[in-house]
C-alpha cells in the first residue's frame, strides 16, 4: 500500500514574554489531517537557534515530507504574510529562549546568501483572499528564529527532488492583542482555516500564478 505524501507544518513554543504562541495552537489542531492527498505532521519547534535546527532535521530525515510549511508568531502584523524570501543571516534582538543572541552569524555557514520559496505563494495568496482572510506577499522573514528556520529548511531540502518549502507568519490571537496596545489580531479558527487554505493550494498546484502583490517600499 502507497503511503499518503507528508505535509511536515511547523509552530513555536512560546517567547518574548508570551504566554502562548498562534503558531502552534493553529498548527497542532491540523496533525493527522489530509489535505489535497498529503497528511499532515505537525511538529512544534523550539524558540531557540540551536535547539530548533537539531529538531528540524531530525523530522526531515524521519518523514521525508513532501512540502514543509513553517508557521511563526509576527505581533503588529495583521495579514497571514506568505514570505516570499530567507536570509542567511541570524540577528537577534532579543535573546531567544535558551538566552542566545547571535548578531550578523549566518544560519549556514557558506551557504547562499538567500532562498526563495518554492512553494506557489501567489496562487495560495489568491486562495486566501477567496476565502476572505486577509493576506499579504511579504519580503522579509525578518531576522530572528522564524527566518532561521525558513532558510534552514530550503537548504536542507535543496536537494531532495521534489520536496517544496515555505514559511507563513500569523498575527497575535485577540487574548495576546489586549496586552498590546493598538496591534491586531486573527481568531485561531481564521488562522487554522487559512492554514488548510494554504496546504490545499499548495499540494495541488504546481505552476504558481502570476498576479501582482509586490511593495513599494
Amino acid at each position: 500500500m502507497t503511503r499518503s505524501p507528508r505535509i511536515l507544518l511547523t509552530g513555536f513554543d512560546p517567547f518574548g514574554g508570551e504566554t502562548v504562541n498562534p503558531s502552534w495552537e493553529a498548527v497542532s489542531a491540523l496533525h493527522g489531517r489530509r489535505v489535497g492527498g498529503h497528511r499532515i505532521v505537525a511538529l512544534q519547534l523550539p524558540t531557540e537557534f540551536a535547539a530548533s535546527l537539531k529538531a528540524l532535521r531530525r523530522a526531515l530525515r524521519e518523514l521525508r515530507p513532501a512540502i514543509v510549511l513553517g508557521v511563526g508568531q509576527a505581533g503588529g502584523r495583521s495579514r497571514l504574510s506568505l514570505e516570499r524570501v530567507a536570509i542567511n543571516v541570524n540577528d537577534a534582538r532579543i535573546p531567544d529562549n535558551a538566552g542566545a543572541q547571535p548578531v550578523d552569524e549566518p544560519v549556514v555557514v557558506g551557504g547562499p546568501a538567500a532562498y526563495f520559496s518554492t512553494l506557489p505563494i501567489k496562487a495560495m495568496l489568491a486562495a486566501l483572499r477567496e476565502e476572505g482572510l486577509p493576506a499579504e506577499i511579504s519580503n522579509t522573514a525578518g531576522t530572528y528564529v522564524c527566518n532561521h528556520i525558513a532558510y534552514a529548511m530550503a537548504h536542507y531540502t535543496a536537494r531532495q527532488r521534489g520536496v517544496r518549502t515555505g514559511f507563513l507568519h500569523i498575527p497575535f490571537l485577540p487574548n495576546q492583542a489586549v496586552s498590546h496596545a493598538y496591534a491586531p489580531s486573527m481568531s485561531l479558527d481564521d488562522v487554522r482555516r487559512g492554514l488548510l487554505v494554504a496546504l490545499r493550494t499548495a499540494a495541488r498546484v504546481r505552476t504558481d500564478a502570476r498576479l501582482a502583490a509586490g511593495a513599494i517600499s
